[in-house]
């Protein structure tokens, strides 16, 4: 099941943010989030998408950006470290 308008508005509540706010985090324009909100758009339905309910959820955990997973470090693997 996706994220609610009425979801999504308290969320962007909850974290005091203006709608300009939410679209500057979530990259988006500011009407977007007004469609979000209203879940329609010139009437139609308007859903919100699970990539921006996720992304909802980052931001609430503090994560401003993602840079993917850490490379991997080449060299030696844990078994192979010596201890002195």
């Amino acid at each position: 099941m996706r994220m609610k308008p009425s979801e999504f508005k308290a969320w962007r509540k909850h974290l005091k943010l203006t709608q300009k706010d939410a679209a500057h985090k979530l990259g988006l324009k500011s009407r977007i989030i007004q469609y979000y909100e209203k879940g329609e758009r010139n009437g139609d339905k308007f859903e919100i998408p699970r990539a921006i309910e996720l992304a909802c959820y980052a931001i609430t955990l503090g994560v401003e950006r993602y840079h993917g997973p850490e490379p991997k470090k080449s060299g030696k693997k844990k078994a192979d470290v010596e201890i002195v």
